[in-house]
Order: structure tokens, then sequence, then C-alpha cells
């Protein structure tokens, strides 16, 4: 009779071990894209036979093992790699298949955990290369860094499975193409990409945090995700503050995730949210990243400023006993660092925290008189909720209205019908 939890462990397994099992693959073949289609191979193998055999005593290792060995099947149907076959299939010694160099003699080097963060670093900067578009940097990352399927990605992106597994046939062609190749980037290179590596976890996060449709406000397992990612980087790459203050962003956002939401699922504002249900180890956690940021001493960059804005949140008390005049100018630190309408739209609703509502509704009259966010329902969201305060019901019903028309997801849009029905 077969083992029931073979199915549970592969997926265990996979969870933690797909980006070192991808990325040790990569390295051994020096072949990103056959590295994926190997480990994805050897994942289909040990669903059929751990729930019939039993779990192996190293289950990463029977993966990449199987790995390997459907890597010289690959090599063996590779005519034009008849030389590396013969190489690899009368010594199966690993380590020197991708790089030429003599067979190394200890078999588990290909397992070597000297070379596994590298492995691991290579993966992320791979899947976020410039040459690909921001969707497939997304669906790679979390396909071949997080471990998710394709129907997971599907699932938390809305969009149909083909589509998923369209964007990462073609990513990976399109990095064949560029001959892009396995490898932590050189240290200048490495400068350059990193801002996309950081905002492809942002982006995630992004989705996991607000999800911009469907009926969940919170997608607790890509904001995890996400989470996880910014540690595996922080881990990999410490002296890079940007890193740390993206991790810290992470998680002192995640940290309000347990009062954002009401037992039904709909969004508690953060003026009625009880502060005593946030995360208190995830403040702990973010406060410490952000200082590693602050030690740094090269100054807080786009994400370690909206950490900082977070961490005010972290403190205080209350909505009334915030620092909001810290936080406006934060918001402006960080709209010149990295312009955008989102941001001012921040800005505008701490300065009507810190000022009062006719301050801040000058800011967003300004962002609709530019035509920014005019498919956005944050805009007339917040114009929405400025006019109410300053006792204007009747062109604050036509902003709510918009909002909702424009609003995709369904919690935030019930939200906004509750503030029209309270108009007087």
């Amino acid at each position: 009779m077969g083992d029931p939890t073979g199915r549970e462990a592969v997926a265990a397994v996979w969870r933690i071990e797909s980006a070192r099992i991808v990325g040790a693959l990569a390295r051994y073949t020096g072949d990103f894209a056959l590295a994926e289609d190997l480990a994805q191979e050897a994942l289909a193998e040990a669903l059929v036979t751990w729930p019939r055999d039993g779990v192996p005593r190293n289950p990463s290792g029977w993966l990449l093992t199987v790995g390997r060995r459907r890597a010289i099947d690959a090599f063996r149907r590779r005519s034009a790699l008849d030389e590396r076959y013969a190489a690899l299939a009368h010594d199966l010694d690993e380590g020197g298949a991708a790089t030429g160099r003599p067979p190394e003699k200890d078999d588990d080097v290909l397992w070597d955990p000297d070379r596994i963060d590298d492995d691991v670093l290579a993966l992320m900067f791979v899947s976020c290369h410039p040459v690909l578009s921001r969707e497939a940097r997304i669906a790679l990352t979390l396909r071949v860094v997080g471990g998710l399927t394709s129907d997971e990605i599907a699932r938390a992106f809305l969009v149909p499975t083909a589509t998923v597994q369209a964007r990462i046939t073609r990513a990976k062609k399109t990095l064949g193409a560029a001959r892009v190749p396995f490898g932590v980037p050189p240290a200048g290179e490495r400068a350059e990409r990193l801002p996309s590596v950081l905002n492809v976890v942002y982006l995630i996060f992004t989705e996991g945090s607000t999800a911009s449709s469907g009926g969940e406000l919170i997608r607790f397992d890509l904001a995890g995700e996400a989470a996880r990612l910014a540690r595996v980087l922080a881990r990999l790459m410490p002296d890079e503050p940007e890193v740390h203050g993206l991790l810290a962003l992470l998680e002192l956002t995640a940290a309000r995730f347990p009062a954002r939401t009401a037992p039904d699922g709909g969004p508690v504002l953060l003026e009625h949210q009880d502060r005593t249900r946030w995360d208190g180890a995830a403040i702990h956690r973010g406060r410490a990243a952000l200082s590693r940021a602050e030690k740094a001493g090269r100054g807080l960059g786009p994400y370690g400023l909206q950490a900082a804005i977070a961490e005010c949140h972290a403190l205080a008390p209350s909505v009334a006993e915030t620092d909001w005049d810290r936080i406006v100018l934060l918001y402006e630190a960080l709209g010149r660092l990295a312009p955008s309408p989102v941001v001012d739209l921040n800005r505008a609703v701490a300065v009507s925290m810190a000022k009062g509502p006719a301050a801040a509704l000058a800011i967003v009259d300004d962002l609709a008189a530019s035509g920014a966010l005019a498919n956005s329902h944050l805009l007339p969201s917040v114009r929405g909720e400025l006019l109410t305060r300053l006792g204007r019901p009747e062109e604050a019903r036509t902003e709510l209205e918009q909002a909702v028309e424009l609003a995709a997801n369904d919690r935030e849009r019930a939200l906004l019908q509750r503030k029209l029905a309270a108009l007087p």
C-alpha cells in the first residue's frame, strides 16, 4: 500500500528546496532553462514514486539525483554534446560538467553548501533579468525561486494557467536567445540589476498585501512568499542597505495584516484597527532590518523610506498620536527619490492628517488635473474622503461613485459603497 503522505512530503520538500535544486542543476548543466525542466521532471517522478515506495531518507538528494540523471539523458540526446556526454556517462562525479574542469571526487559536490547560496542568488538575478517583461520576471521568480506551480501562480494573479505556462516558456526562450549565463553577475552588473530583483519581490508583496482584484483583500500566500524571498535576499546580500529596507517594509506592513480584515473579510481602516492584534514579532524584525539599512550609512532608498513610514505607524499608539509631520517629510523625500502619482497621493493623505483636508485637497486636485491615476479607484476614493471631511457631500458622492465603478477588488468596493451610504 502506498504512503498516503508521500504527495504532501513532495510538496513540502519542493516548497523549501526547489530553488536550491534548480540552482544546483543550473550550475551542473550550465543551462538555466534545462535545469528548470529537469527539476520539474524530478518533481513529477517524486509524485509517482514517493507515495508508492515511501519518502526517501534524503528527499532533496533524491530529487537532485533524478535531475542529474535526466540531465545526462538530455546530454545524450544532444548530438552536439557527444563529447560532454561521454565524460559524464563514464564518470558521474559532479562539479566539472558545466565548467569543463576535471570532475570532482566528492559525490556531494553538486550539493556543496558553500555554493548553494550563490546558486539561489544567481537564480534570482537570472529570473529578474532586464530582458524579460515584468510579468515574465514575476512568473519565473515565483516558479524557480519560490517553487510555486503554474496553477498556483495562475490562481494568485487570476489568469489562466496556460497564460502562466506561456509566460514561463517564453521567458526561458528569451533568456536562452539573449545567452544570459547562469551565475551571480559581476559586482557592477549586480548593482545595476538589483533594483529589478527588489522590484519583483515588492510587486509580489504588493499584490499579496492588497489584491488588485477578486474576492480577498489580502493574499497571504503571495505576501508570505515575497517576505520569504526578501529574507533570503537579505541573507545573501547583507551589505546592501536597500535589501534590508525592502525586508523592513515587508515585515512592518505584514505586521498589520491580523487587524486589517474584519471577520467577514472586509477591510478595516487604519483608524479602526485593533493595534493589539498587530504582529509584535514582525514589527521587531522589521525595525531590526530598518536599523541595518540605516547603519550602512548610505541613506535610505525608496524601500527604506517606505519602511520608515511604516515604522511611524507601528510605533504610534493611535492614529491621533501618530507623528504625521514626520510621515509627510518622509513622503516628500520619497517623492524626490522615486516620484510617482501614488507617492503624491499617499503624501496627500498624510498632509490631511497633519494639516487638515483643505491642504491635502490641493495636492489631490493637482493630481486629478494632471490625468494621473485616471483609471485607478484610489484618486476618487481619497478625494471623496477629503470632500466628506470638508462638508461637501454632493461632490464627495460623485467621487465615491466613480471609485466604486473603478474598484476591481470586491472587498474594497464594498467599503466604498458603505462610505457612500453614510453620506448625508
